[in-house]
């Protein structure tokens, strides 16, 4: 529950911007799909980044290993952008059930981009729509908002997994 509130909270903070956004004439979609993409590339910059031999890699034993969390991130790309694309979802822990090399991962990671980028592309009037996801009625824009920031929270996992390793993360490079 405590995860819930955080992401209605970054949620929240993201909707300021995106009235802005609008405000000067860009689509809620494409202004959604910037900062979409740019959490997505992190995580997969991440992905490429990390040896394989610290894809097993876990802070502590309770939670999900550095190949896991990928894994996570790729599965639940699917499973949002395919409730905002009206598709049906594969189960959102398929990837991080079945795939364990990072070639498979980071695979998976960028096809789950690909797939995302459909979501993303999409106009505003089409992502009005209304879906039923864990349990509630919302609009595909909130699926894809929700996608956008559960990406976020995730890389704020592989941050701290790549410091813990002596690395800087994608977002720290100054790229």
């Amino acid at each position: 529950m405590k995860s819930f509130a955080t992401t209605l909270g970054m949620l929240a903070l993201a909707a300021a911007p995106l009235c802005a956004q609008a405000a000067a004439g860009h689509t809620g979609t494409a202004t959604m799909a910037t900062v979409w993409r740019s959490m997505s590339t992190y995580v997969t910059q991440a992905a490429e980044d990390m040896p394989e031999a610290k894809y097993g890699y876990k802070p502590t034993p309770e939670v999900r290993s550095f190949g896991q969390i990928i894994g996570h991130v790729a599965g639940s790309q699917y499973m949002f952008c395919a409730a905002a694309l009206g598709a049906a979802a594969r189960a959102e822990d398929d990837i991080e059930k079945t795939k364990t090399t990072k070639a498979d991962l980071v695979a998976a990671m960028k096809a789950s981009n690909a797939y995302c980028e459909k979501a993303y592309a999409q106009a505003d009037a089409a992502v009005q729509g209304s879906i039923t996801m864990f349990g509630q009625k919302q609009t595909k824009m909130w699926a894809l908002m929700l996608n956008a920031a559960h990406d976020g929270e995730h890389y704020g996992n592989i941050v701290t997994y790549m410091r813990l390793n002596g690395m800087v993360p994608p977002s720290s490079k100054g790229q």
